[in-house]
């Protein structure tokens, strides 16, 4: 795995990052002592969400995949999809702070039906923890949307058993769908392929 040192993002070789890629995390910064995200940066990796076909980009923090805490900036656009999901071990808690934009968090009861919606926004809720276990996903509402995760590691791949069986996965000829019904969803309302008895 290549990472390259942290440096200014006045820079030449900071834009040398857009040729990592490391899984699905696309930068990773490293440097001896301090670690400086500037707001460059973090416009850059705006651009790169925009460009990417998930309509969304990583910014990791820590060291390697292997950092006992996973520290990432995360940009998203309005149309990326981020299917209901959860991180079943004891210790996956899950922190998310809002930086820019906007983006709503929807927690669901293991049958598919939305419990809870709550927005990120500058005038409302900042941010959020997530206890292991819930069912939740994300629904982008501003372009330029950037969020910092924290969790404990070491990162592992979401498993079979921690995605959501009553939602169409990412890459599903269903998921465009999905995020239509999210984007729109109101407590109470159970997702389509659980009413249909996809469970």
């Amino acid at each position: 795995m290549g990472i390259l040192p942290f440096v200014p993002s006045d820079c030449s070789a900071a834009r040398a990052w857009d040729n990592i890629e490391l899984g699905i995390h696309d930068w990773t910064v490293r440097t001896g002592m301090l670690k400086t995200i500037a707001a460059d940066d973090l416009a850059a990796l705006v651009s790169r969400a925009r460009q990417s076909e998930r309509q969304r980009a990583h910014l990791n923090v820590h060291d390697s995949l292997d950092a006992p805490v996973q520290r990432l900036f995360i940009a998203m656009e309005p149309e990326t999809y981020i299917p209901p999901h959860r991180h079943s071990p004891a210790n996956k808690w899950e922190f998310l702070a809002l930086i820019e934009g906007a983006l709503d968090l929807l927690i669901f009861a293991n049958d598919g039906t939305l419990s809870q919606r709550t927005t990120l926004a500058p005038d409302q809720v900042r941010a959020v923890e997530l206890p292991p276990g819930t069912w939740h996903g994300y629904v982008v509402r501003e372009p330029g949307t950037v969020v910092l995760e924290v969790k404990e590691g070491p990162f592992t791949p979401t498993p079979e058993h921690d995605l959501a069986p009553w939602a169409p996965a990412e890459g599903n000829p269903q998921a465009r769908a999905g995020w239509q019904w999210m984007r729109d969803a109101r407590p109470g309302d159970r997702f389509p392929s659980a009413t249909d008895g996809a469970d």
